[in-house]
């Protein structure tokens, strides 16, 4: 009879050779060498060698050379999610006396953690209108070390002007700037080269919420840290691995499985998108839709002089005046292709409310009450989707 060691210790080794269209999936925590000078010999930080799971696999090292392509990088890094990835960054870069500007319409959490653990931690923040590089200027002072950029906003969708933002960053050697580029995803535009032609800017670091389009199944949390500069990287690699941040095999597996698709996918939300948010404007329910590529948007301007594409996200305004937040609260109820949830980016379309008073300290949205609902459009047929809007317009109506 077989014992375990026989088990354990099996001598068959399958024969090299094998390649398929997705990359086999290398799941480890134990790491086996085959001496003890490999055991003292081998390095992880450059890619040259794997020392042990949290330090990489050839199927992590395959995602993050994918990734840093996708975004125009030299170097990724992978997080449990986007908001670690952030956090990731914060970490890295920020010490006790430190300042990070942020701007007034950055991803939620992310705001969150700087007025909690990084004021904890005695690192100081303050929050600037993303539409006027001006506001960014008369903010960065001596203490800045760091200054985040998204592009669009979350929930609101303002298209923040990059170029002025990153031409006031330049002028401060020695300030990291990074992006959230979750909503572009390495698509819509190149995030360490926009702009002129000939003085084409960049930031420094590039944060992806990969749960979102590259994923693109509702299914994986996963986020990315992409740089160009090597001491950065190192920089931010080495509170990486101190952090014993890590991603799951088998998260890795949807990710290599969904990359492929993403520029298909991609295209398809944009399209589709558009043509909701121009109908959208035709609704006389809604007091205004905010969509990047529509004139009228919020930062058009900046969105046309980077942008190529506008991604799955619209936001339509209901006028507090006329609809309640219980009369939308309907509408939303009424959907029933778009469903109600959080994240972005999937097959299915999503939906979800939020409250304006308060949401936003600058430009016209500071002022504004009402409500806000955010459509997600996933890859079902856009007719359908119009559809199921109209049915629920019809149930706000009554």
């Amino acid at each position: 009879m077989p014992s375990s060691t026989d088990l354990i210790h099996h001598p068959y080794r399958a024969p090299g050779g094998f390649d398929s269209v997705v990359p086999g999936i290398h799941k480890a925590s134990t790491v086996i060498f085959e001496n003890t000078q490999a055991l003292r010999s081998r390095e992880w930080k450059d890619k040259s060698g794997y020392t042990y799971g949290l330090h990489g696999t050839p199927s992590t090292f395959i995602l993050e050379e994918r990734l840093a392509t996708l975004e125009g990088g030299l170097q990724t890094l992978l997080a449990p999610s986007g908001l670690s990835a952030i956090a990731l960054v914060d970490m890295a870069l920020l010490r006790q006396g430190d300042e990070v500007l942020i701007p007034d319409n950055a991803y939620g959490p992310g705001k969150d953690f700087a007025r909690g653990e990084l004021a904890q931690w005695g690192i100081s923040h303050r929050f600037y209108d993303p539409m006027d590089a001006q506001s960014l200027a008369s903010m960065i002072g001596e203490r800045t070390r760091l200054v985040w950029l998204e592009a669009a906003g979350s929930v609101t969708l303002e298209f923040p002007d990059l170029i002025g933002l990153m031409q006031v960053i330049r002028q401060h050697p020695g300030v990291v700037a990074a992006l959230d580029n979750t909503w572009g995803a390495g698509l819509a535009f190149h995030p360490f080269a926009f702009g002129p032609a000939a003085a084409p800017l960049g930031v420094d670091v590039s944060v992806h919420a990969l749960t979102k389009y590259p994923s693109g199944g509702g299914d994986v949390l996963m986020g990315s840290v992409v740089t160009r500069d090597a001491d950065l990287h190192h920089r931010l690699k080495m509170t990486h691995m101190r952090l014993g941040l890590g991603v799951g095999g088998n998260d890795v597996e949807g990710l290599l499985r969904g990359l492929p698709s993403l520029p298909l996918r991609y295209a398809a939300h944009d399209a589709s998108t558009r043509e909701i948010a121009a109908w959208l404007t035709t609704r006389p329910e809604v007091s205004q839709v905010l969509h990047p590529a529509l004139p009228d948007s919020p930062g058009h301007a900046h969105w046309a002089a980077v942008c190529q594409a506008a991604g799955g996200l619209v936001s339509m305004v209901f006028d507090g005046q006329r609809y309640s937040a219980a009369q939308v609260d309907v509408l939303v109820d009424a959907l029933q292709l778009f469903r109600i949830g959080y994240s972005w980016g999937g097959p299915m379309s999503l939906v979800v409310p939020y409250e304006l008073q308060g949401m936003r300290r600058f430009g016209a949205m500071a002022s504004r009450s009402g409500t806000l609902v955010r459509l997600a459009i996933g890859l079902e047929r856009t007719a359908d989707l119009i559809a199921d809007l109209e049915r629920a317009f019809t149930a706000l109506g009554a």
